[in-house]
């Protein structure tokens, strides 16, 4: 049933909800691999889910100031790199983390509609981003995207000290909009993070699935895609 409250403000996750990490994380890899002999034969899907494991194994402890952001980017690629080149120095690892990273900024996109859809809901609603991440680094994605004049709040795990699903950071948007929880949705791609923190806070989630996972919840809204936008904005108000 559509919701009693009409929906003054959309929340939503950045990394592969509106900025596709996935694919920038998979190109990035592809073009660093090509340069370097010991990895031009492994497949990028297999480097992509290896730094990806690493990823999520060691944000958190960054996020929580257990780990810096460059030991972190050290220790990721030194044992991604470990497979095909054992014994690889530390200095070799900084090198192809540097050189990843130049592509990695290159080739960055929006997943396919997040700046339409932005730019169709601005008028008419509050908008606010809240992501596991550092805030400069979440501010400059923005702008490159061309969002940055598109949101009114961004939160990050990095400002507020804690990570999705935390209550918290749920709590510190809302504050900052002015925005009621049964007035709010959360869009977003992580289910415990963007869905589970979101229903915490009495925040109504909309799980953007363009995975095809199974859905734990079968009250949850589910969008596959954010295209097309007129339909993704009825899916998000409710009305359907």
């Amino acid at each position: 049933m559509p919701p009693t409250t009409p929906v003054t403000t959309i929340l939503f996750d950045l990394d592969d909800t509106l900025f596709d990490h996935m694919a920038t994380a998979r190109a990035a890899l592809a073009a660093t691999a090509a340069t370097r002999p010991s990895l031009q034969a492994v497949p990028v899907e297999a480097l992509y889910q290896r730094y990806s494991e690493l990823l999520e194994a060691l944000h958190p402890l960054v996020m929580t100031g257990r780990l810096s952001y460059l030991a972190a980017r050290e220790q990721r690629f030194q044992q991604l790199l470990a497979p095909y080149e054992p014994g690889v120095s530390v200095a070799e690892s900084l090198r192809v983390a540097e050189q990843h990273y130049g592509h990695y900024q290159r080739l960055r996109r929006p997943v396919a509609g997040a700046l339409a859809l932005l730019q169709r809901l601005r008028p008419t609603h509050k908008i606010g981003i809240v992501t596991n991440n550092r805030t400069e680094e979440q501010r400059e994605k923005l702008r490159f995207l061309g969002m940055d004049t598109l949101v009114d709040a961004l939160v990050t795990s990095e400002g507020v000290g804690v990570l999705k699903p935390d209550p918290v950071i749920y709590q510190v948007a809302l504050q900052r909009l002015g925005a009621q929880p049964d007035a709010t949705v959360m869009v977003g791609d992580n289910w415990q993070a963007d869905v589970v923190g979101a229903l915490a806070v009495g925040i109504r989630p909309v799980w953007l699935n363009r995975t095809g996972a199974a859905r734990l919840l079968p009250h949850v809204a589910e969008l596959r895609s954010l295209e097309p936008v007129e339909e993704v904005c009825r899916q998000l108000s409710g009305s359907q």
